[in-house]
């Protein structure tokens, strides 16, 4: 297979605040990504850069009495160390108030203008009258003109959900002084991103440039019609100033994305890099933008758009994903799990955290949920309890009885094959970031090398005259089946895997796609590689984390539907639950929902529809066993009769958990 050539970008952080752990889910997803590819040889670069314009940057500096060139240097410094203490290794991080960027994003504004596809026309805004400056939406607060809620921000209520312009606020009053804003008219430039309706259709209908759900999601925009964009902002504002407007300047989002061209550009310099060869209109390189589902309308469309207009090549994919709720709810404050970079590193190896991401992502836009009782377990039982204990029970009987040297002799050849074999497919779920399957699939070789060790029970042979060469050949094959576990669990935890590869007394570890056993060599003494999480140090963070707010908090919101009124003993006694086998489980076709179950619930067996084709293949649920209410009038529908009802849990959607009784229950037991 040829070097590919990748150039990867992840969105850029502001400039005006902390690295939390939401933001880490992309940062790790990407850096992931990144160092899978280079293990396998190929080319990719992963740039990125402190996003440092706008209005809030301008007023905070204000406020802390610093220029906002020494604000985003502080803050630049905080980022780059938050970053590489989580493993996050970019091969350039810059900033958009650069020269390069400033380069850039004249050069594409310009040419889009003489592409005919920038305009100016009047707009009203509010205007702060004191401080002399437009206010941004969200530099307004007031009362809701639909429901009257009061703090709302100037462009949408977040108690009824309404969405409005500020000057429609009541009450409004100006977040930077406290004064009533005042409507001020003033001339804008707008970028027609409607002269592009018809290649952003077809660049956002390719099957390859964005997942199927976003795909969807731009259709709908399109089919609605694109409205101009305003990329303008009047004075004061920390920018740059448009080439042929004194006095208005670029509005942020304009030249943030274009953060990640002068970025590259930035390295080209350093290294000497063909900037055109990666932009340039005719480039084949594969160019890939990570990006939370929250900004994907600038990187859909406004971005493909600006780069075709100003004659650059457009993005090969965008990938979008979820957002971070923590223990099930949205990051709080309050709660304590609204939790920095900083705050976990002072208490937690940043490993567990990009193993517990790995195993929880998927290649969708789902959000992903940070439960600690889950986070402990997982680390615990994977990483700590499968993957380091096979070298810890192996290593010792190698350093003491064979003076730290493997065996010459490669006693399980098939059994290794069948790990070097497992490379295909995990590469496979690497590339199309289905980053939780691939730790499933490296997890279960860990689970197959932990019970080749308790089946050969190395330490009762240890005990045997005459067995010297059986226990070095079975400790030998424990100490090559981790570092084939190391190898593919590389790009998720390298600092780990770097202190493996030192222990094993090898060089860097390359995709083992064509691994052999080590054989005759010699390792070194085994230190601990990972300890447990312990309960007291997640605490530690969620208290570290809190905000003690003066007010008294908020009822916290119910996160499950309200209790059914109470029923009677004898009511519930009417209903016939029974452990039931899934025989057989199909698609119905015509229906958007249904799965077509056989089961056997002990005297005879029935046939059900069940609601849960979303969550569940038909093939996954084949010889399960499960709890259906036996007694339940049969259903006429227009797929056939459904004789029962398969019990499951979930909002819906892709979660839904069908109930599956311990191992023991037998179809037709009855459900007390």
């Amino acid at each position: 297979m040829s070097e590919r050539k990748i150039l990867v970008t992840s969105a850029l952080p502001y400039a005006n605040g902390s690295i939390h752990l939401g933001h880490l889910v992309e940062y790790i997803q990407t850096d992931i990504w990144v160092r899978f590819q280079k293990q396998r040889g190929n080319q990719c670069l992963y740039v990125c850069a402190d996003d440092t314009h706008g209005t809030p940057i301008m007023l905070r500096a204000d406020k802390e009495g610093i220029t906002p060139e020494q604000l985003i240097a502080k803050v630049e410094k905080e980022h780059l160390e938050d970053f590489d203490d989580f493993g996050v290794a970019f091969d350039n991080f810059h900033s958009t108030h650069s020269e390069e960027n400033k380069e850039c994003s004249c050069l594409i504004y310009t040419r889009l203008r003489d592409g005919g596809h920038i305009s100016k026309r009047t707009i009203t805004q509010a205007y702060d009258p004191v401080k002399n400056m437009f206010l941004p939406d969200r530099f307004i607060k007031g009362d809701c003109p639909k429901c009257g809620a009061k703090e709302q921000y100037g462009d949408n209520c977040e108690a009824c959900g309404a969405t409005y312009s500020p000057i429609e606020l009541k009450n409004a009053v100006s977040v930077v002084s406290g004064e009533k804003p005042i409507e001020k008219d003033s001339e804008h430039y707008f970028f027609n991103l409607a002269d592009f309706t018809e290649m952003l259709d077809s660049w956002t209908k390719a099957e390859d440039h964005l997942q199927p759900e976003v795909r969807n999601k731009m259709a709908e925009w399109l089919e609605n019609g694109l409205q101009q964009w305003d990329i303008s902002r009047d004075a004061p504002y920390f920018g740059f100033e448009i080439p042929d407007a004194p006095g208005k300047y670029f509005y942020v989002w304009l030249d943030a994305p274009i953060g990640y061209m002068a970025s590259f550009k930035n390295l080209c310099d350093k290294q000497g890099l063909d900037f055109d060869e990666y932009w340039g209109r005719d480039s084949d390189v594969e160019l890939y933008h990570f990006i939370g589902k929250d900004i994907i309308y600038f990187h859909a469309l406004f971005w493909p758009a600006m780069l075709s207009g100003a004659n650059f090549r457009t993005p090969s994919a965008v990938f979008s994903h979820g957002f971070l709720t923590v223990n099930g709810e949205k990051m709080s404050k309050s709660r304590g799990t609204f939790i920095k970079a900083r705050t976990y590193l002072e208490h937690l190896n940043p490993e567990y955290l990009r193993y517990y991401f790995a195993a929880k992502l998927t290649n969708g836009i789902d959000d992903l949920d940070l439960n600690f009782d889950d986070f402990s377990q997982r680390v615990n039982s994977d990483l700590v309890g499968k993957v380091v204990n096979i070298a810890s029970r192996s290593s010792g009987f190698i350093k003491k009885r064979f003076d730290g040297k493997l065996s010459a002799n490669c006693s399980e050849p098939e059994l290794f094959q069948h790990f070097v074999d497992a490379n295909a497919l995990i590469a496979e779920l690497y590339e199309n970031r289905e980053f939780g399957k691939a730790m499933r699939e490296i997890m279960a070789l860990a689970d197959k090398a932990n019970q080749y060790i308790d089946e050969k029970k190395p330490w009762l042979i240890a005990k045997e005259e005459g067995k010297d060469a059986e226990l070095h050949d079975i400790c030998s094959m424990g100490i090559n089946l981790f570092r084939m576990l190391i190898a593919y669990l590389k790009p998720v935890i390298p600092a780990l895997a770097e202190n493996a590869e030192s222990f094993l007394n090898i060089d860097i570890q390359a995709w083992p796609a064509d691994a052999k056993p080590l054989l005759d060599h010699e390792i070194k003494k085994f230190k601990p590689l990972m300890t447990r999480v312990e309960a007291d140090k997640i605490e530690a963070i969620i208290e570290a984390s809190k905000e003690h707010l003066e007010k008294i908090a908020e009822p916290a919101v119910k996160k499950c539907e309200p209790i059914a009124d109470t029923i009677e003993f004898d009511d519930f006694a009417k209903i016939d639950l029974r452990i039931a086998k899934i025989i057989k489980a199909e698609h119905v076709e015509g229906a958007d929902k249904l799965l077509q179950l056989t089961v056997d619930i002990g005297d005879e067996t029935r046939n059900v529809f069940a609601g849960i084709k979303s969550a569940y293949a038909p093939e996954e649920l084949e010889g399960k066993l499960t709890v259906v209410v036996a007694n339940l009038a049969p259903r006429k529908m227009r797929f056939g009769l459904s004789e029962g009802m398969v019990l499951a849990a979930g909002p819906g959607g892709k979660e839904i958990w069908v109930l599956n009784p311990d191992e023991g229950a037998q179809p037709g037991m009855r459900v007390k």
